[in-house]
């Protein structure tokens, strides 16, 4: 529906030929409608859902896990839920508003647009069972990993902003009439959305700009002559800018595949544009600190590289 919609805005109405800068542009309006869309149904959802969970008891159930289940199972969520690295977000702010630890909620945003049913399918038809298998549990890995770093890393300094001070606020004088509990969270996802709806307008453009503009044979020039070990961390760095879900650029990588690119090498450029992509960098900078946010990325990084050496010398 939201294709149709962009194809007839700018066909029917902005006049533009088909070529890249139309597909750039349909690929901005129809990115630019999910993600917003999608972004408030979320912080609804979850601001509706904290109403009836006391937050307290949440920061107990995090705090107390044993054996890093809390980290799993933070990761088994995201990998449960079909969400980009843009749109991971507002569950993101959710985990540190139920008193998650910080490391928990980045188990989340690392896997989430790594790992989900949608990349699994695509991943199986392009790939087979194996590879697609040892994707999905390679990224919960990753996830859970990266969680449990950050956690040591970063403690309890993450929910911060630019200010230094608390963004997520308190529980006190939360509604308990359903009536009321819808009110508040349409008014809190509206009011969230309002302070953010900018940014992510831009990091949507400076994706959408990328992904339309650079071909596909960029990044086999780029990478091709590279090798096995040393083309993962090169991948990484050239999806950073690219913005595009998993199961999107699932056939794209097949494709570099078959012309010679290795597999660890091309399912880490997607991994990278997937879950370390600007715009989620350029959302992300608007909730937390420079420093949260370039750990972040590193460790998640590093562990894409891990995942992509291996492959390259592992897979059968």
């Amino acid at each position: 529906m939201f294709e149709s919609l962009a194809h007839f805005f700018v066909s029917e109405i902005l006049k533009l030929d088909d070529g890249r800068i139309s597909d750039v542009v349909e690929f901005f309006v129809v990115d630019a409608i999910k993600i917003s869309l999608l972004m408030l149904a979320v912080i609804f959802a979850i601001s509706f859902v904290r109403t009836f969970l006391p937050t307290n008891r949440l920061r107990r159930f995090f705090l107390n896990s044993r054996f890093g289940s809390a980290y799993f199972f933070a990761a088994i969520l995201g990998a449960i839920t079909p969400f980009c690295s843009c749109s991971s977000i507002p569950l993101f702010l959710g985990f540190l508003e139920a008193g998650a630890p910080a490391g928990v909620a980045f188990a989340f945003l690392a896997t989430s647009p790594l790992v989900n049913e949608v990349v699994f399918a695509v991943m199986v038809g392009n790939f087979g069972f194996g590879i697609a298998g040892i994707y999905a549990l390679g990224g919960i890995i990753l996830g859970v990993s990266a969680g449990i770093i950050l956690e040591k890393i970063l403690g309890k300094k993450i929910a911060t902003a630019r200010s230094g001070k608390n963004i997520f606020g308190t529980q006190s004088d939360l509604p308990t009439e359903f009536a009321e509990r819808a009110k508040y969270s349409a008014r809190r996802s509206v009011t969230i959305f309002r302070k953010m709806w900018w940014i992510i307008l831009l990091g949507i453009a400076v994706g959408a700009a990328i992904h339309g503009l650079v071909p596909a044979e960029f990044f086999l020039d780029a990478l091709g002559g590279k090798s096995k070990i040393w083309g993962v961390p090169a991948a990484v760095i050239l999806g950073i800018p690219i913005y595009a879900r998993s199961a999107s650029i699932v056939p794209i990588i097949f494709a570099l595949t078959t012309k010679g690119l290795p597999l660890g090498t091309a399912l880490a450029l997607m991994m990278s544009a997937a879950g370390l992509s600007l715009p989620e960098a350029i959302i992300l900078k608007k909730i937390i600190s420079w420093r949260a946010l370039l750990i972040f990325f590193g460790v998640v990084g590093i562990g894409i590289i891990l995942l992509g050496i291996g492959f390259n010398f592992f897979h059968f």
